[in-house]
Protein backbone atom coordinates (compact mmCIF):
# COMPACT_ATOMS: atom_id res chain seq x y z
CA UNK A 1 0.00 0.00 0.00
CA UNK A 2 2.84 2.35 0.90
CA UNK A 3 4.70 1.40 -2.29
CA UNK A 4 1.63 2.19 -4.39
CA UNK A 5 1.29 5.57 -2.79
CA UNK A 6 4.94 6.30 -3.45
CA UNK A 7 4.55 5.28 -7.11
CA UNK A 8 1.46 7.42 -7.50
CA UNK A 9 3.20 10.40 -5.99
CA UNK A 10 6.15 9.90 -8.28
CA UNK A 11 4.23 9.71 -11.52
CA UNK A 12 1.50 12.23 -10.73
CA UNK A 13 3.49 15.31 -11.88
CA UNK A 14 4.52 13.56 -15.09
CA UNK A 15 0.94 12.51 -15.84
CA UNK A 16 -0.35 16.00 -15.17
CA UNK A 17 2.28 17.49 -17.51
CA UNK A 18 1.26 15.09 -20.29
CA UNK A 19 -2.40 15.95 -19.93
CA UNK A 20 -1.62 19.68 -19.93
CA UNK A 21 0.51 19.35 -23.05
CA UNK A 22 -2.31 17.62 -24.91
CA UNK A 23 -4.46 20.70 -24.45
CA UNK A 24 -1.85 23.42 -24.92
CA UNK A 25 0.24 22.14 -27.84
CA UNK A 26 -2.55 22.39 -30.45
CA UNK A 27 -3.33 25.93 -29.31
CA UNK A 28 0.31 26.98 -29.47
CA UNK A 29 0.72 25.41 -32.89
CA UNK A 30 -2.35 27.28 -34.13
CA UNK A 31 -1.19 30.53 -32.61
CA UNK A 32 2.32 30.19 -34.00
CA UNK A 33 1.61 30.11 -37.73
CA UNK A 34 -2.01 31.12 -38.25
CA UNK A 35 -3.16 34.78 -37.95
CA UNK A 36 -5.93 35.39 -35.38
CA UNK A 37 -9.42 35.08 -36.83
CA UNK A 38 -10.33 38.71 -36.05
CA UNK A 39 -7.34 39.97 -38.06
CA UNK A 40 -8.27 38.23 -41.32
CA UNK A 41 -10.81 40.70 -42.68
CA UNK A 42 -8.31 42.71 -44.73
CA UNK A 43 -6.25 39.84 -46.13
CA UNK A 44 -8.34 39.53 -49.28
CA UNK A 45 -8.60 43.29 -49.68
CA UNK A 46 -6.50 44.76 -52.49
CA UNK A 47 -3.63 46.95 -51.36
CA UNK A 48 -3.97 50.67 -51.95
CA UNK A 49 -1.43 51.81 -54.54
CA UNK A 50 1.39 53.61 -52.77
CA UNK A 51 0.72 51.90 -49.43
CA UNK A 52 2.22 48.48 -49.99
CA UNK A 53 4.44 48.80 -46.91
CA UNK A 54 1.42 49.68 -44.81
CA UNK A 55 -0.67 46.69 -45.91
CA UNK A 56 1.83 43.79 -45.88
CA UNK A 57 1.06 40.64 -47.81
CA UNK A 58 0.26 37.50 -45.79
CA UNK A 59 3.45 36.22 -44.20
CA UNK A 60 5.13 39.65 -44.22
CA UNK A 61 5.26 42.14 -41.37
CA UNK A 62 5.51 45.87 -40.96
CA UNK A 63 9.08 47.21 -41.13
CA UNK A 64 10.86 46.72 -37.82
CA UNK A 65 8.13 44.46 -36.45
CA UNK A 66 9.32 40.97 -37.36
CA UNK A 67 8.84 39.57 -33.86
CA UNK A 68 5.96 41.81 -32.76
CA UNK A 69 2.24 41.03 -32.95
CA UNK A 70 0.19 42.79 -35.57
CA UNK A 71 -0.58 46.34 -34.44
CA UNK A 72 -3.87 46.89 -32.68
CA UNK A 73 -4.41 49.84 -35.04
CA UNK A 74 -5.05 47.44 -37.93
CA UNK A 75 -8.37 46.59 -36.32
CA UNK A 76 -9.90 50.00 -37.12
CA UNK A 77 -10.63 49.19 -40.77
CA UNK A 78 -11.43 45.60 -39.88
CA UNK A 79 -14.04 46.70 -37.35
CA UNK A 80 -15.48 49.06 -39.94
CA UNK A 81 -15.89 46.13 -42.31
CA UNK A 82 -17.45 43.91 -39.65
CA UNK A 83 -19.83 46.59 -38.33
CA UNK A 84 -20.59 48.16 -41.68
CA UNK A 85 -19.98 51.58 -40.10
CA UNK A 86 -17.14 53.98 -39.43
CA UNK A 87 -17.69 56.40 -36.52
CA UNK A 88 -16.57 60.00 -36.99
CA UNK A 89 -16.37 62.63 -34.28
CA UNK A 90 -17.56 66.14 -35.11
CA UNK A 91 -18.30 69.40 -33.29
CA UNK A 92 -21.61 71.16 -32.80
CA UNK A 93 -20.69 74.79 -33.46
CA UNK A 94 -17.28 75.14 -35.17
CA UNK A 95 -18.66 77.14 -38.10
CA UNK A 96 -17.84 76.67 -40.96
CA UNK A 97 -15.59 73.67 -40.33
CA UNK A 98 -17.65 71.21 -38.30
CA UNK A 99 -21.09 72.10 -36.96
CA UNK A 100 -24.80 71.29 -36.98
CA UNK A 101 -27.28 72.59 -39.55
CA UNK A 102 -30.90 73.53 -38.86
CA UNK A 103 -31.82 69.83 -38.71
CA UNK A 104 -29.04 69.17 -36.18
CA UNK A 105 -27.11 67.17 -38.76
CA UNK A 106 -23.32 67.49 -39.16
CA UNK A 107 -22.11 69.78 -41.91
CA UNK A 108 -19.15 71.99 -42.82
CA UNK A 109 -15.84 72.15 -44.65
CA UNK A 110 -14.15 69.41 -42.60
CA UNK A 111 -17.23 67.22 -42.74
CA UNK A 112 -17.23 67.41 -46.55
CA UNK A 113 -13.58 66.38 -46.63
CA UNK A 114 -14.29 63.44 -44.31
CA UNK A 115 -17.20 62.35 -46.51
CA UNK A 116 -14.70 62.21 -49.39
CA UNK A 117 -12.37 60.12 -47.23
CA UNK A 118 -15.17 57.64 -46.50
CA UNK A 119 -15.95 57.45 -50.24
CA UNK A 120 -12.30 56.52 -50.85
CA UNK A 121 -12.46 53.78 -48.19
CA UNK A 122 -15.65 52.39 -49.76
CA UNK A 123 -14.02 52.27 -53.17
CA UNK A 124 -10.50 51.14 -52.29
CA UNK A 125 -11.57 48.48 -49.81
CA UNK A 126 -14.69 47.27 -51.62
CA UNK A 127 -17.10 48.30 -48.88
CA UNK A 128 -19.82 50.05 -50.94
CA UNK A 129 -22.35 49.88 -48.09
CA UNK A 130 -20.04 51.32 -45.43
CA UNK A 131 -22.02 53.90 -43.44
CA UNK A 132 -20.46 57.02 -41.91
CA UNK A 133 -21.89 57.57 -38.43
CA UNK A 134 -21.19 61.03 -36.99
CA UNK A 135 -20.96 61.46 -33.22
CA UNK A 136 -20.71 64.74 -31.29
CA UNK A 137 -17.51 65.42 -29.35
CA UNK A 138 -16.21 68.33 -27.28
CA UNK A 139 -12.62 69.66 -27.14
CA UNK A 140 -12.11 67.92 -23.79
CA UNK A 141 -13.62 64.57 -24.86
CA UNK A 142 -12.23 64.12 -28.38
CA UNK A 143 -8.92 62.45 -27.54
CA UNK A 144 -10.31 60.12 -24.81
CA UNK A 145 -13.20 59.11 -27.11
CA UNK A 146 -10.72 58.30 -29.87
CA UNK A 147 -8.49 56.29 -27.57
CA UNK A 148 -11.44 54.39 -26.07
CA UNK A 149 -12.84 53.48 -29.49
CA UNK A 150 -16.01 55.57 -29.14
CA UNK A 151 -15.01 57.21 -32.45
CA UNK A 152 -12.68 56.00 -35.22
CA UNK A 153 -11.49 59.41 -36.39
CA UNK A 154 -12.21 63.03 -35.57
CA UNK A 155 -13.22 65.59 -38.18
CA UNK A 156 -13.49 68.90 -36.37
CA UNK A 157 -10.90 71.63 -36.02
CA UNK A 158 -8.14 69.93 -34.08
CA UNK A 159 -4.69 71.48 -34.07
CA UNK A 160 -1.62 69.34 -34.69
CA UNK A 161 0.79 69.63 -31.74
CA UNK A 162 3.83 67.63 -30.62
CA UNK A 163 2.17 66.98 -27.27
CA UNK A 164 -0.93 65.49 -28.89
CA UNK A 165 1.25 63.36 -31.16
CA UNK A 166 2.30 61.43 -28.06
CA UNK A 167 -1.25 60.11 -27.76
CA UNK A 168 -2.78 60.27 -31.26
CA UNK A 169 -1.78 60.54 -34.92
CA UNK A 170 -2.83 63.01 -37.60
CA UNK A 171 -3.44 63.13 -41.33
CA UNK A 172 -1.79 65.73 -43.52
CA UNK A 173 -3.12 69.20 -42.77
CA UNK A 174 -6.27 70.52 -44.46
CA UNK A 175 -6.34 74.04 -42.96
CA UNK A 176 -4.03 76.62 -41.34
CA UNK A 177 -5.30 79.33 -39.01
CA UNK A 178 -3.93 81.87 -36.52
CA UNK A 179 -4.91 82.50 -32.90
CA UNK A 180 -6.20 86.07 -32.53
CA UNK A 181 -8.63 88.02 -30.37
CA UNK A 182 -12.38 88.53 -30.80
CA UNK A 183 -13.79 91.59 -29.04
CA UNK A 184 -16.52 94.21 -29.24
CA UNK A 185 -15.71 97.16 -31.50
CA UNK A 186 -16.85 99.51 -28.73
CA UNK A 187 -14.04 98.29 -26.45
CA UNK A 188 -11.29 99.64 -28.79
CA UNK A 189 -9.02 96.70 -28.00
CA UNK A 190 -6.19 96.05 -30.47
CA UNK A 191 -3.96 93.49 -28.71
CA UNK A 192 -3.14 91.88 -25.35
CA UNK A 193 -1.61 95.08 -24.00
CA UNK A 194 -5.08 96.68 -24.02
CA UNK A 195 -6.48 94.03 -21.65
CA UNK A 196 -4.94 95.34 -18.42
CA UNK A 197 -7.48 94.99 -15.58
CA UNK A 198 -9.84 93.23 -18.00
CA UNK A 199 -10.93 89.62 -18.63
CA UNK A 200 -9.96 87.28 -21.44
CA UNK A 201 -11.61 83.93 -22.19
CA UNK A 202 -10.57 80.86 -24.16
CA UNK A 203 -12.16 77.45 -24.66
CA UNK A 204 -10.96 74.64 -22.40
CA UNK A 205 -8.97 71.89 -24.10
CA UNK A 206 -7.70 74.11 -26.95
CA UNK A 207 -4.19 75.21 -27.87
CA UNK A 208 -5.31 78.84 -27.80
CA UNK A 209 -5.38 78.66 -24.02
CA UNK A 210 -1.73 77.65 -23.90
CA UNK A 211 -0.79 80.39 -26.38
CA UNK A 212 -2.48 83.00 -24.20
CA UNK A 213 -0.86 81.79 -20.99
CA UNK A 214 2.57 81.82 -22.67
CA UNK A 215 2.05 85.33 -24.03
CA UNK A 216 0.85 86.65 -20.68
CA UNK A 217 3.68 84.96 -18.78
CA UNK A 218 4.12 85.61 -15.10
CA UNK A 219 3.14 89.25 -15.36
CA UNK A 220 -0.51 89.21 -16.27
CA UNK A 221 -1.13 92.95 -15.79
CA UNK A 222 -4.15 92.02 -13.68
CA UNK A 223 -5.73 90.23 -16.63
CA UNK A 224 -8.35 87.72 -15.48
CA UNK A 225 -8.44 84.45 -17.43
CA UNK A 226 -11.67 82.46 -17.84
CA UNK A 227 -12.41 79.15 -19.61
CA UNK A 228 -15.52 78.29 -21.60
CA UNK A 229 -16.57 74.67 -22.00
CA UNK A 230 -17.34 75.12 -25.70
CA UNK A 231 -16.77 77.84 -28.30
CA UNK A 232 -20.37 79.13 -27.99
CA UNK A 233 -19.91 79.28 -24.20
CA UNK A 234 -16.78 81.39 -24.63
CA UNK A 235 -18.48 83.67 -27.16
CA UNK A 236 -21.43 84.08 -24.79
CA UNK A 237 -19.05 85.63 -22.23
CA UNK A 238 -18.22 88.32 -24.81
CA UNK A 239 -21.88 88.86 -25.69
CA UNK A 240 -22.88 89.22 -22.02
CA UNK A 241 -19.92 91.39 -21.06
CA UNK A 242 -18.26 88.89 -18.73
CA UNK A 243 -15.09 89.03 -20.86
CA UNK A 244 -13.55 91.74 -23.01
CA UNK A 245 -11.72 89.43 -25.42
CA UNK A 246 -11.92 85.84 -26.63
CA UNK A 247 -8.71 84.17 -27.85
CA UNK A 248 -9.22 81.46 -30.45
CA UNK A 249 -8.37 80.42 -34.02
CA UNK A 250 -9.40 83.24 -36.35
CA UNK A 251 -11.45 80.96 -38.62
CA UNK A 252 -13.62 79.85 -35.69
CA UNK A 253 -13.95 83.42 -34.44
CA UNK A 254 -15.08 84.51 -37.91
CA UNK A 255 -17.65 81.73 -37.91
CA UNK A 256 -19.05 82.82 -34.54
CA UNK A 257 -19.32 86.42 -35.70
CA UNK A 258 -20.95 85.50 -39.01
CA UNK A 259 -23.52 83.32 -37.21
CA UNK A 260 -24.36 85.90 -34.52
CA UNK A 261 -27.44 88.12 -34.47
CA UNK A 262 -25.36 91.31 -34.62
CA UNK A 263 -22.13 90.57 -36.52
CA UNK A 264 -21.28 94.26 -36.95
CA UNK A 265 -20.82 94.53 -33.18
CA UNK A 266 -17.68 92.38 -33.11
CA UNK A 267 -14.24 92.32 -34.71
CA UNK A 268 -11.11 90.18 -34.81
CA UNK A 269 -7.99 92.10 -33.78
CA UNK A 270 -4.31 91.85 -32.99
CA UNK A 271 -1.32 90.08 -34.51
CA UNK A 272 -1.32 86.26 -34.62
CA UNK A 273 -0.50 84.76 -31.23
CA UNK A 274 0.31 81.40 -32.82
CA UNK A 275 -0.20 79.51 -36.09
CA UNK A 276 -2.38 76.40 -36.07
CA UNK A 277 -2.51 73.51 -38.57
CA UNK A 278 -5.70 71.42 -38.58
CA UNK A 279 -5.74 67.73 -39.47
CA UNK A 280 -7.95 64.67 -39.13
CA UNK A 281 -7.15 62.95 -35.85
CA UNK A 282 -6.83 59.15 -35.61
CA UNK A 283 -5.63 56.59 -33.08
CA UNK A 284 -1.91 56.34 -32.38
CA UNK A 285 -0.14 53.95 -34.76
CA UNK A 286 -3.12 53.55 -37.10
CA UNK A 287 -0.92 53.42 -40.21
CA UNK A 288 -3.45 51.89 -42.65
CA UNK A 289 -6.13 54.45 -41.81
CA UNK A 290 -3.64 57.33 -42.00
CA UNK A 291 -2.44 56.11 -45.41
CA UNK A 292 -5.92 56.05 -46.93
CA UNK A 293 -6.90 59.41 -45.39
CA UNK A 294 -3.71 61.05 -46.65
CA UNK A 295 -4.27 59.55 -50.08
CA UNK A 296 -7.84 60.90 -50.24
CA UNK A 297 -6.83 64.40 -49.09
CA UNK A 298 -3.82 64.53 -51.42
CA UNK A 299 -6.03 63.55 -54.34
CA UNK A 300 -8.49 66.38 -53.51
CA UNK A 301 -5.65 68.89 -53.22
CA UNK A 302 -3.74 67.76 -56.33
CA UNK A 303 -6.89 67.78 -58.49
CA UNK A 304 -7.69 71.37 -57.52
CA UNK A 305 -11.01 70.39 -55.93
CA UNK A 306 -9.83 71.84 -52.63
CA UNK A 307 -10.24 75.36 -54.02
CA UNK A 308 -13.88 74.75 -54.92
CA UNK A 309 -14.60 73.14 -51.55
CA UNK A 310 -12.89 76.04 -49.76
CA UNK A 311 -14.92 78.66 -51.63
CA UNK A 312 -18.15 76.79 -50.89
CA UNK A 313 -17.63 77.15 -47.13
CA UNK A 314 -15.63 80.35 -46.77
CA UNK A 315 -16.70 82.61 -49.63
CA UNK A 316 -20.40 81.83 -50.12
CA UNK A 317 -23.54 81.83 -47.94
CA UNK A 318 -23.65 78.72 -45.76
CA UNK A 319 -26.42 76.99 -43.81
CA UNK A 320 -28.36 77.40 -41.69
CA UNK A 321 -28.52 81.24 -41.64
CA UNK A 322 -27.00 82.00 -45.03
CA UNK A 323 -24.08 83.82 -43.41
CA UNK A 324 -21.03 84.46 -45.59
CA UNK A 325 -17.61 84.12 -43.97
CA UNK A 326 -15.91 86.26 -46.66
CA UNK A 327 -12.60 84.70 -45.67
CA UNK A 328 -10.30 84.34 -48.70
CA UNK A 329 -7.71 81.57 -48.60
CA UNK A 330 -4.57 82.84 -46.88
CA UNK A 331 -1.26 82.94 -48.73
CA UNK A 332 0.16 80.50 -46.18
CA UNK A 333 -2.60 77.95 -46.82
CA UNK A 334 -2.39 78.41 -50.60
CA UNK A 335 1.39 77.76 -50.50
CA UNK A 336 0.84 74.65 -48.38
CA UNK A 337 -1.75 73.27 -50.82
CA UNK A 338 0.60 74.02 -53.74
CA UNK A 339 3.39 72.02 -52.08
CA UNK A 340 1.02 69.13 -51.36
CA UNK A 341 -0.29 69.18 -54.93
CA UNK A 342 3.24 69.08 -56.33
CA UNK A 343 4.15 66.15 -54.07
CA UNK A 344 0.94 64.34 -54.97
CA UNK A 345 1.69 64.49 -58.71
CA UNK A 346 5.11 62.86 -58.36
Amino acid sequence: MNIQRIHMRAIAPFAFACILACFLLPERAAAGDTPPAQDSALENTPAVPGTEDVFPAPGNTLPGAADAPRPKALKTLERARQRGTIIIGYHSANVPLSYQNASHQPTGYTKELCDRVVDTIRREFRMPKLEAVYRLVTPQERIPMLQDGAIDLECGSTTVTEERKEFVDFSIAYFISNVRLLTRKAYHIQDLSDLKNKTIVFTAGTTAGRAIREKLGVERNNITVLEGKTHPDSFLMIRTGRAAAYAMDDVLLAGLIASSRDPNTYEIVGPPLSSESYAIMIRKGDLPLKAIIDKALTRIIASGEIGEIYDRWFMRPIPPSGANMNLPMSDELARFFARQASAGRK
